[in-house]
């Protein structure tokens, strides 16, 4: 199922009503299995999605090399 993410280029605070449901996404404990966190792939994009959602897509990009943020945007399928 597809999660209702709200990933804007600003982060935002969530609402009184949005708050706790998104709280209850995380994963339940921190934890490390073969050099990665979370158990699953979808424990990892949850979080990721959460944190994005509160810091936003301007912060994100700002974290690495620009041009892997260009390639990856590139790369994405064209929608018609």
């Amino acid at each position: 199922m597809e999660k209702p993410w709200d990933i804007q280029r600003e982060g935002r605070r969530w609402s009184v009503d949005d708050a706790l449901g998104r709280f209850e996404m995380t994963p339940g404990k921190f934890e490390m299995s073969d050099g990665r966190l979370f158990w699953s792939e979808d424990e990892r994009l949850t979080l990721l999605a959460l944190l994005l959602e509160n810091v936003g897509a301007d912060a994100a990009v700002r974290l690495g090399d620009p041009d892997v943020w260009r390639a990856a945007v590139a790369a994405l399928p064209r929608v018609r």
